[in-house]
């Protein structure tokens, strides 16, 4: 091996190590000043609390949870049918001209700041839903606005496995008299169907997670959700919203939330990890 292959090797050697010190890190971060707080107030009174009141010693996140849960899978039904579409769109039924235009706008899209996006939602879609809650801020705003907002994540990956499939799939196929719609909804994205869930998995990642845009098109109200156009608080902005000038136990029940949205997305993770290893022993 030469020496410029190993100063190579050791390179990459010592970024996988960093990137693995900086998750040990956030996490041991984390679990540090999360875990404490848990144990003074009681973890099953912290998750099945309906109160979110610091000034009263009261930091029941279950509100948030739901909130959480609510707008995400808003966001999954809107975002994961409409990307993966338009991920097979793209491969395999877009014209080549007009391919290289659509690619670019769904780049474009990903690199738009998420800030940008509250401003169209709160601009655009807001207005739009005041009719049905007067306020227009709720669920089914901030569901759509982050269906749209993890469509180049869904579409993009989608895409990538789509054509990592072997074109001698869709040959054989097309051999045996199928056509060229049987073939791709058959045989092509059956077989992409890995690569499809880590982009929903992924879009997924990106909805949870997402604080600003959810802050203004939410409504920001720490109470259980009555319908789709209730306004509701996530677990993500009501981080956000009160560290700025939370203290103590407060701001330590702060990263707590932080650690059961850690959790959360580990669960989520590791589920489907167990999904595809038993997909690849069944197959």
């Amino acid at each position: 091996m030469t020496v410029k292959e190993k100063s190579f090797r050791n390179w990459f050697t010592f970024s996988a190590l960093m990137s693995t010190l900086a998750l040990i890190v956030i996490t041991f971060f984390l679990l540090v000043n999360g875990i404490p707080a848990m144990e003074k107030v009681g973890l099953f009174k912290m998750l099945t609390g309906t109160q979110w009141q610091p000034s009263n010693n009261q930091y029941g996140i279950f509100p948030m949870l739901v909130g959480s849960f609510y707008v995400t899978v808003g966001a999954l039904v809107i975002g994961a049918p409409s990307g993966i579409l338009g991920a097979i769109f793209l491969a395999y039924f877009c014209p080549k001209r007009l391919y290289a235009l659509l690619k670019q706008l769904v780049i474009l899209m990903a690199g738009i700041p998420s800030i940008v996006y509250g401003f169209f939602g709160l601009v655009v879609l807001v207005p739009l839903f005041q009719p049905l809650n007067g306020s227009g801020k709720g669920i089914m705003t901030a569901s759509l606005l982050l269906g749209i907002m993890i469509l180049p994540t869904i579409i993009n990956i989608s895409e990538d496995a789509l054509r990592a499939v072997p074109q001698n799939y869709y040959e054989g196929s097309v051999a045996l008299g199928a056509s060229h719609e049987r073939t791709v909804f058959s045989v092509m994205v059956p077989a992409a169907k890995s690569g499809v869930l880590a982009s929903v998995i992924l879009g997924l990642g990106r909805a949870i997670g997402e604080t600003m845009a959810v802050i203004m098109v939410a409504g920001n109200q720490a109470v259980i959700p009555t319908s789709i156009t209730s306004g509701v608080r996530t677990l993500t902005t009501n981080i956000v919203m009160e560290m700025g000038y939370a203290t103590d136990l407060h701001r330590q029940m702060l990263i707590a939330t932080a650690v059961v949205l850690f959790v959360v997305i580990l669960l989520v993770n590791l589920a489907v990890t167990i999904f595809k290893s038993k997909e690849q022993r069944n197959g």
